[in-house]
């Protein structure tokens, strides 16, 4: 996770769902059973999770958040915090699941130092992840029933801000997990940023795409499209680019589906909004 919005409010978790059909707009498949195999490889998306709006013209593909609704006539992904507990959540997961959150040898939970109101969910056993995955269950359950076409887990880095508690096999153990849910839902399942993953996050996790935070600023976008060819998502965000953006745009190095968007994500009816792509 490089960013998400601070606008985000979910009950319990978050997830997130991806879709289109190539440059045509696709209504949602409502977690049918092929919804998974048929993802996008061009289109134009949009990442709302500051707020829902009616897209801009021509845009086929729309993130939002798990306790947004799709957005009709789009390929639609859910956003779900896989691996941190959201703000609003912070309490639930504290009075009905305090085993799964991680912590110090204190006792107090680790937060992610870029979040603190975020606690990081302990991944070190078998058990938790169970537990975490129950969790997270009625969160897909409820995005297919909505009528998303896929679900995106964030955080999957987590471990590398657990302070060396958690490990990358862990986390890729929930991730497993988690696309097994996803993928039993109907629903297409990306891996959001950790390009360190490489080719383990398709073959072993078993991703379907990925979801990318200003991976062309970071010069990462290659450890994407080299897994994933066509789908990958890519937001590059207002206050951490130095070029123009028809520079961006006219770059090889970028993914098809690339797009800029305020770091809040916020909606149209803010100043600060900002929506542009390739």
């Amino acid at each position: 996770m490089r960013t998400r919005s601070v606008l985000l409010t979910t009950a319990m978790t978050l997830v997130a769902v991806l879709g289109t059909a190539g440059c045509a707009a696709a209504a949602p498949s409502g977690g049918s059973a092929a919804s998974y195999t048929n993802l996008p490889t061009s289109g134009r998306p949009d990442y709302q999770l500051g707020g829902s709006y009616t897209p801009p013209s021509g845009v086929t593909i729309v993130e939002r958040d798990s306790t947004d609704r799709p957005a009709a006539g789009t390929y639609s992904i859910c956003y779900v915090n896989g691996f941190q507990t959201q703000p609003d959540a912070a309490s639930t997961w504290k009075r009905s699941y305090p085993s799964a959150i991680l912590r110090d040898r204190a006792g107090k939970p680790v937060s992610d130092p870029g979040w603190p109101d975020e606690m990081l969910l302990d991944t070190r056993t078998a058990a938790k992840r169970a537990l975490i995955t129950k969790v997270l269950a009625k969160t897909v359950a409820r995005c297919a029933d909505r009528g998303f076409d896929a679900v995106e887990f964030d955080n999957l880095d987590s471990w590398t801000r657990s302070h060396g508690a958690l490990t990358r096999a862990g986390n890729l153990a929930l991730a497993a997990a988690l696309v097994r849910l996803g993928h039993g839902a109907g629903l297409a399942v990306g891996q959001k940023n950790t390009p360190q993953l490489g080719v383990a996050g398709r073959k072993t996790t078993g991703f379907d795409f990925v979801v990318a935070e200003e991976c062309f600023v970071y010069d990462e976008c290659s450890a994407y499209t080299k897994v994933y060819g066509g789908r990958v998502i890519d937001i590059e965000y207002t206050d951490n680019s130095e070029r123009p953006w028809s520079s961006v745009c006219a770059s090889s190095k970028r993914p098809a589906m690339t797009i800029l968007r305020d770091r809040d994500l916020v909606t149209p009816s803010s100043d600060e909004y900002v929506y542009e792509h390739c």
